[in-house]
């Protein structure tokens, strides 16, 4: 199976393209991350359950920042659906990873996982392994659903089941800062369980404008099942009602709140 997928890692393995492929493999009934840095590994390739909605997914862009970090002379390759490449083109537009040190293995998501997950764009710009589908949910109705969802004590009542485990964050590609905010004593104090007001929600979905690609990892990640998918659409929608952008969709454009302010004339 997915011989399409292993012939192209092979070539790149063989010939020193990369040095290694970061992707999925099956051990036993389990699949988890895994970097191949040998051809003769490749057996072992899994490209995850594609028939469930549900199925254990992995934070494979936030691997590869460790992965680019530890290794800053190396070059990876990855195996990348579309969620995952609007995340790689998000953090080369924020200059958090370098273009030229990530080759992407792209393979498309079928059909039913495409309406299942309400992607916009379900497969990357080239793939190698399945036929890219058209996504089935018009922009305009994702923006609408967006705007009309809960209201502000329904969000309290979601507010009041975190546990402030900071999953959300820690599987979030998009969360690549130094320093956290959401650990500041100054904004959400240590040990309250859970955070006072909704400070801990609201300051990383406003960190999240112009940087949330949709994925949906922060959602499954929750063990108190709190929407923050539809929080993030939220966020998307209005910045895509003012200024037309979706992150991910476009490497070379930039988020507007990205752009470095023209220096004051001098008199």
């Amino acid at each position: 199976m997915y011989e399409k997928i292993k012939s192209r890692m092979r070539e790149l393995l063989v010939s020193g393209e990369v040095g290694g492929i970061l992707a999925l493999r099956e051990t036993g009934k389990h699949v988890a991350p895994h970097l191949f840095v040998h051809a003769n590994d490749l057996d072992g390739l899994s490209i995850g359950d594609t028939s469930s909605p549900g199925a254990a997914r992995y934070p494979l862009m936030k691997i590869m920042q460790d992965l680019l970090r530890a290794y800053p002379e190396a070059r990876f390759a990855v195996l990348a659906r579309g969620c995952d490449e609007r995340a790689l083109k998000t953090l080369i537009a924020w200059n958090q990873v370098s273009s030229e040190r990530v080759v992407v293995i792209g393979i498309a998501c079928p059909q039913t996982l495409a309406e299942a997950c309400a992607c916009l764009r379900p497969f990357p710009e080239e793939c190698i392994e399945g036929e890219p589908v058209q996504s089935v949910v018009a922009p305009s109705l994702l923006l609408e659903e967006a705007r009309q969802s809960m209201g502000w004590q329904s969000w309290l009542d979601q507010f009041q089941k975190c546990v402030k485990c900071y999953g959300c964050r820690n599987i979030c590609p998009m969360c690549y800062c130094d320093e956290c905010a959401l650990e500041s004593e100054d904004i959400v104090a240590r040990g309250s369980i859970p955070p006072e007001l909704p400070m801990f929600h609201l300051v990383r979905a406003v960190h999240m404008i112009g940087r949330c690609v949709d994925c949906g990892l922060c959602e499954q990640a929750c063990p108190a099942e709190i929407p923050l998918r539809l929080l993030y659409k939220k966020v998307n929608a209005v910045l895509f009602e003012h200024f037309q952008f979706r992150a991910g969709f476009d490497a070379n454009v930039k988020s507007p709140l990205h752009k470095v302010a023209e220096p004051p004339p001098t008199r």
